[in-house]
C-alpha cells in the first residue's frame, strides 16, 4: 500500500509565504513525477506544478516566478515553497505522484489535502 502524507498547510497574510511538503510511503519501487494540485471552493482541480524524477519542473503560468516545487529522491518527499500569496491562492492543496510498487503495479496517488488560506 502507497501513502501520500501532505503538511505545512495554514493560514497566511496576503504578501507571506508557506511551505507544503509531501511525504510518500509503503512498498515503493520507484516514483516518476510528482505535483502539486489545487482546490478551491466551486472551481475544479488545478495543477499548480510538477517535477520528474529527474528534477525537470513545470508550472501553471500564473504562479510561475511565486511557487517553487522541488523534491527530494532519497526521501521520497516533494515541496512546494510558495511566497507573494494573494488570496486567491486559497485552496486545499494535493500532492500527486506516479508510483510503481515493489509488484510492479503502477498507479497514480494522491494525499488527502491540506488547507491554504490567504487573509487579505
Amino acid at each position: 500500500q502507497v501513502q501520500l502524507v501532505e503538511s505545512g498547510g495554514g493560514l497566511v497574510q496576503a504578501g507571506g509565504s508557506l511551505r507544503l511538503s509531501c511525504a510518500a510511503s509503503g512498498s515503493i519501487f520507484s516514483i516518476n513525477a510528482m505535483g502539486w494540485y489545487r482546490q478551491a471552493p466551486g472551481n475544479q482541480r488545478e495543477l499548480v506544478a510538477i517535477i520528474t524524477s529527474d528534477g525537470s519542473t513545470n508550472y501553471a503560468d500564473s504562479l510561475k516566478g511565486r511557487f517553487t516545487i522541488s523534491r527530494d529522491n532519497a526521501k521520497n518527499t516533494v515541496s512546494l515553497q510558495m511566497s507573494s500569496l494573494k488570496p486567491e491562492d486559497t485552496a486545499v492543496y494535493y500532492c500527486n505522484a506516479g508510483i510503481t510498487s515493489w509488484s510492479r503495479n503502477w498507479g497514480v496517488y494522491w494525499g488527502q489535502g491540506t488547507q491554504v488560506t490567504v487573509s487579505s
